[in-house]
């Protein structure tokens, strides 16, 4: 439970779940990023 409360109201925690937070984005982002670049060359294979 301390740890929470220090989590969600030091400065400390909260740039913590910043940087987690961005990083989840980041993971998202490149995921999409490279399965729709994946699906793009695969589909020129096909064409070529």
């Amino acid at each position: 439970m301390h740890a929470l409360k220090e989590l969600f109201t030091t400065d400390v925690g909260l740039m913590s779940l910043s940087g987690l937070a961005f990083m989840m984005g980041m993971a998202v982002f490149f995921v999409r990023y490279f399965l729709r670049h994946i699906r793009e060359d695969a589909a020129r294979a096909e064409r070529d």
